[in-house]
This record gives structure tokens, C-alpha cells and sequence, in this order.
């Protein structure tokens, strides 16, 4: 990582830096320049906490990884666009694609009206939670699969590819038997 400090700071915010570099596991190397000082952190960032969080400290200009995260799926890695076909849509590439709806599935009505405004208005994916995380088991939980089957209904009338969330393994063979992407 590299950790740009910003310019005319007091050798006390220098060396409280310094010192949460080494804390976070890593040997830091003081460059100093004209006008700023540059801390290199040595370390696998892999492994190590990540130094990320010093960009809040008020002393810091910027700070940089330098392994690249995600690597797999990185323009290095490769280099053409990855296109996704989901029935009648293409993800990917230069195209941008909108995926709306209603967070929570309630009833017919209400998502079929939904669905035709969201295709109105150029969504490409309808989304909508037939599966509710809730903190009290005592409100509304979604409808669950009468849920999905709305969503179902929802894509046959209006063509859109349907989106929802996923919040159990236990669910994953009954969401995926009707919805297009599982989030």
C-alpha cells in the first residue's frame, strides 16, 4: 500500500501514521519529497488488515493498493467484455441495464402495476424480495414462493427477466426453479 500523506503536517501526524502502518502489520518506508511525504507499506496486503481506513485520518491524502484486488475478473486478467445472457437481455459490456421494482413482493396488484412501470419507464430486469430478512419475526416475512410464482406471472406479461434475493441455502433449488438471477 502506498500512503500519500498531505503537505506541511506535523512530524507528530507523520510518525501517528507511521506507527498505525506498523500496527496493521506491515514495515513502513518514509519517502520524503519536496512537498510530500509518501509512506510505502511493505506487506502482503492479502494477509494484512488494510490500511484503507487512513484515508478518514485528517493528516492523509490518499492511499493506494498496489496488488490489485479481484484479480480474476480484472481487464489484465481478461481483457474482452464478459456477456451474461439472461433470456432476453445481455449484461455486460457497454450497455446499461436498469433493474427495478418493489422491495418487497405484497400481493398481485401491486406488482403487476409495478412490473408495467417498470417497463415503461426502460428497465430492463424486474426485481422484487420474495423473501424478507426482518429483525422481528413478528413483521411481514414476504410472501415466499407465492411470491416467486407473482414474479413468474410478472415476467410472462411483460417479458422482463426477474431478479430476487436469495437469504437461505435451504431456498436455493425453490428461488432458482423461477427467478432468472439470484442475488
Amino acid at each position: 500500500m502506498i500512503v500519500v500523506l498531505k503537505p506541511n503536517i506535523t512530524k507528530r501526524q507523520e510518525n501517528a501514521v507511521i506507527k498505525e502502518v506498523e500496527k496493521l502489520g506491515y514495515k513502513p518506508r518514509v519517502l520524503r519529497g519536496v512537498a510530500r511525504t509518501v509512506i510505502a507499506a511493505i506487506g502482503d496486503e492479502r494477509t494484512h488488515a488494510s490500511l484503507e481506513t487512513l484515508i478518514a485520518w485528517p493528516q492523509v491524502e490518499s492511499v493506494m493498493p498496489v496488488q490489485k484486488r479481484y484479480k480474476l475478473v480484472s481487464r489484465e486478467a481478461h481483457p474482452g467484455n464478459t456477456i451474461i445472457e439472461v433470456r432476453n437481455v445481455s449484461i455486460g459490456g457497454r450497455k446499461f441495464h436498469v433493474m427495478a421494482g418493489p422491495c418487497s413482493v405484497e400481493n398481485e396488484k401491486q406488482l403487476m402495476q409495478t412490473a408495467q412501470a417498470v417497463k415503461a419507464a426502460g428497465a430492463s430486469i424486474l426485481r422484487g424480495g420474495a423473501f424478507k430478512p426482518r429483525t422481528s419475526p413478528y413483521e411481514f416475512q414476504g410472501l415466499g414462493e407465492k411470491g416467486l410464482k407473482l414474479l413468474a406471472k410478472a415476467r410472462q406479461e411483460t417479458g422482463l427477466p426477474i431478479i430476487t434475493e436469495l437469504l437461505s441455502e435451504q431456498h436455493v433449488d425453490c428461488v432458482a426453479e423461477y427467478a432468472d438471477i439470484l442475488q
